[in-house]
């Protein structure tokens, strides 16, 4: 990995974490919120918990943090944060609430769809048929295949 020494110690042009490549040039809330599952608002409660500079850039944070910060970003519930700031509230086989990144994420939202689709309920008749889900409406919006525009007449 490439490095840079300066004042503040070595400077690192990527980090890995949690499984996701972040650019060391960016601000630590920023970087943090390139992770899948992590947002704005929980990378500036997750560096403010940890006790680390905001304006700091990803790429000067020391090994120490990077393994607290990893630890903490693999099971936010240390944090003993409010349930509604989790993404994966009164999970379905489990009744905990959690919160899930990166590929965790993708994989359960996955299963959940399919549960749905199994059991035949509203939701997963409408993914089966490709259909909007949340009662948007369909007259005008969310048509498939080429468009069929008006012809000019002479």
């Amino acid at each position: 990995m490439a490095t840079r020494q300066s004042r503040e110690g070595s400077f690192k042009y990527i980090i890995r974490i949690a499984n996701t490549d972040v650019d060391g040039n960016m601000n630590i809330i920023y970087g943090l919120s390139k992770i899948k599952g992590i947002g704005f608002p929980t990378a500036l409660v997750i560096i403010r918990k940890l006790g680390i500079d905001p304006n700091k850039r990803i790429g000067y944070l020391t090994n120490k943090e990077l393994k607290e910060l990893e630890g903490i970003l693999f099971d936010l519930t240390k944090l003993n944060l409010p349930s509604w700031m989790y993404n994966r509230r009164k999970d379905y086989e489990t009744g905990e609430d959690k919160h899930l990144i990166g590929a965790d994420l993708i994989f359960v939202a996955r299963r959940d769809i399919e549960r749905e689709q199994k059991i035949n309920s509203w939701r997963g008749v409408r993914h089966k048929l490709g259909l909007k889900v949340r009662g948007q409406r369909t007259h005008t919006t969310g048509r498939l295949g080429m468009t069929v525009g008006v012809k000019k007449g002479r």
